[in-house]
């Protein structure tokens, strides 16, 4: 054994002992190795075997056996059983290879005579075996995990995984039976409210996760009956030109996902909406599976600028072609107010708000928007004409479309609440 390889030997019991005390100081979950010695001298037996491990086989390249990646397992297991959540799993890993890069290097201080060619053994190895450890540690993981949570909080870690870009994510789909996609519709549902007493919707997520066979997640909000809903829908794998991330199709050339997925992403928003029984809007933005935490913030601005609408046949998620102009007021506080003085002028109307809702809905077709507000012909063209008395625009104009439409999504979206 070269002389690298037997410093980091002679190191092995002091680096494993560094390790569990960085454990125990740098992550919360571990703070239990302070006062529970059986754990803490566990979690170092753990720590110098690996290192053993590491100085037996890396000088002649040799794998991990089958019996070793099986003991690594077990400690992802027993961390999982012990109620260890995935973040701190993620911080475990990061800690753990920091340490071990860190000690290869000290070992190459320690022996400034070290050959190249024994460096390079040991990081040819450390790699691809590193690799192995870290999947044979999240199999272990995710198989305790797989017998403590129940199927819906599976999804939702799931969701959860994928949006952080955690490896685990393809252990975790194994284990719920789910095919993870090219391409999903990352799909936000915002709930502004729900009243004190509405019943919880563990029963209703649940049942979107088993009917729709997707990762599905619930964000609590800052006020305590509010909340987002964010769901990844698989989607076919689109042509060349529908293969561009959020940051280009979506905000260049959007998608529009009811073409892509008619049926897949709108029933579950109308689902939802159905089961929730409260106006919700929806938000959604396509995107590759490397690039949803970018489609996620998409969806969820698109999710707060669009409607709250209640269930319907006609609800449907928004994409940026519905809500670019909104997207863009938004972001421009003096066009906003602007808008907002006009929305303030059609108070002293009689409904003129849900009026030009359902006019422009209905592509300004005056049959059909007095039969979806049950009034008679006459009736819809006085409140017409009272909007352009108030306002001075005309509503059926090509200024008074550009306009009064965007007034009547921001204040339905609640933007101005």
């Amino acid at each position: 054994m070269g002389s690298f390889f037997a410093e980091l030997a002679r190191q092995a019991s002091a680096n494993a002992r560094r390790e569990v005390e960085a454990y125990a100081r740098e992550i919360p979950e571990f703070g239990f190795l302070d006062t529970n010695s059986r754990a803490r001298a566990e979690t170092l037996e753990y720590a110098l075997w690996l290192r053993r491990r590491t100085v037996e086989l890396s000088p002649e390249n040799s794998e991990l056996s089958d019996d070793d990646l099986g003991y690594i397992a077990a400690i992802g297991e027993l961390r999982a059983a012990a109620g260890m959540p995935l973040d701190a799993r993620q911080r475990v890993l990061r800690l753990h290879t920091s340490l071990m890069l860190r000690e290869i290097n000290e070992a190459t201080e320690a022996q400034r005579g070290v050959g190249v060619d024994e460096l390079m053994r040991m990081m040819n190895w450390f790699a691809p075996q590193g690799e192995r450890g870290i999947r044979a540690y999240s199999q272990g993981f995710v198989t305790a995990l797989r017998h403590r949570l129940p199927y819906v909080e599976q999804a939702a870690l799931l969701a959860r995984s994928l949006l952080n870009g955690d490896p685990i994510s393809a252990e975790l789909a194994s284990a719920l039976g789910m095919e993870l996609p090219e391409h999903c519709a990352v799909t936000v549902i915002r709930v502004p409210d729900r009243p004190v007493g509405d019943r919880d919707l563990e029963s209703e997520i649940e049942a979107l996760v088993k009917t729709h066979h997707a990762p599905i997640t619930w964000c609590p909000g800052s006020e305590s009956r509010s909340g987002e809903l964010i769901a990844l829908i698989p989607l076919p794998s689109p042509t060349p030109q529908a293969s561009l991330g959020p940051s280009t199709a979506e905000t260049v050339q959007p998608h529009s996902v009811p073409d892509l997925a008619p049926d897949l992403v709108s029933d579950l928003v109308r689902d939802f909406a159905q089961a929730l029984g409260r106006p919700c809007a929806a938000g959604t933005a396509t995107s590759p599976l490397s690039e949803v935490a970018d489609a996620l913030d998409l969806a969820r601005r698109i999710s707060r600028a669009a409607p709250l609408r209640r269930a319907s046949a006609r609800l449907r998620p928004h994409t940026v072609s519905d809500v670019f102009v909104e997207l863009a007021v938004a972001d421009a506080p003096f066009v906003d107010e602007w808008l907002h003085a006009v929305g303030r002028s059609l108070q002293p109307g009689p409904d003129l708000l849900v009026t030009l809702d359902a006019y422009y809905r209905h592509d300004m077709h005056r049959g059909a928007t007095a039969a979806a507000l049950n009034v008679h012909r006459r009736t819809l063209d006085y409140r017409l004409r009272r909007v352009r008395e108030l306002t001075g625009i005309d509503p059926g104009s090509t200024r008074g479309v550009r306009i009064l439409s965007s007034v009547v999504t921001r204040r339905l979206s609640e933007a101005w609440h």
